[in-house]
C-alpha cells in the first residue's frame, strides 16, 4: 500500500484535518502538490469516463428516437384501414364470400335433386 492510499484510508476512518495528516507523515509541500495533482488526474479521468458514457447513451437515445419515428411513419402509412377504398374492398370481400356460400348451397341442393331424379328413373326401370 502506498503512502497516499494509507492517507486516504486514514482520512476516511476519522475526521482529522489534512494538516494533521501531513504533519504526522512529515510531508513536504511537494508531496501535497503531488497528491493534489493525482487527485486532479483522477477527477479528470472520471469526468472523461462519464462524458464517454453520456455520449454513448445519448447516441443510443437518438437511435431509439429515430426508430420510433420510423415506426410512427410506417404506422401512418397503414392508415389505409380507415380509408374508403379499404372499406370498399372489405365490403366487397364479404359480399363475395356470401355469394360463394350461396352458390355452394345451391350446388348441394341441385346435386340432391339430380340424385333424386336418377333414383326415380332407376325405380321406374328406365336406367
Amino acid at each position: 500500500m502506498t503512502k497516499y492510499e494509507d492517507l486516504i484510508k486514514q482520512r476516511k476512518k476519522k475526521s482529522t484535518s489534512l494538516e494533521a495528516i501531513f504533519r504526522k507523515y512529515k510531508m513536504t509541500v511537494n508531496d501535497v502538490k503531488n497528491i493534489q495533482e493525482e487527485v486532479e488526474k483522477v477527477k479528470k479521468e472520471a469526468d472523461r469516463l462519464m462524458i464517454n458514457k453520456i455520449t454513448k447513451y445519448e447516441n443510443e437515445i437518438n437511435d431509439l428516437k429515430n426508430k420510433i419515428a420510423d415506426l410512427e411513419d410506417s404506422l401512418k402509412s397503414k392508415d389505409y384501414f380507415e380509408k374508403p377504398d379499404y372499406k370498399f374492398l372489405v365490403d366487397e370481400n364479404h359480399r363475395l364470400e356470401q355469394q360463394y356460400l350461396e352458390v355452394k348451397a345451391d350446388n348441394m341442393k341441385m346435386a340432391r335433386q339430380v340424385d333424386d331424379q336418377i333414383n326415380k328413373l332407376r325405380e321406374a326401370g328406365l336406367l
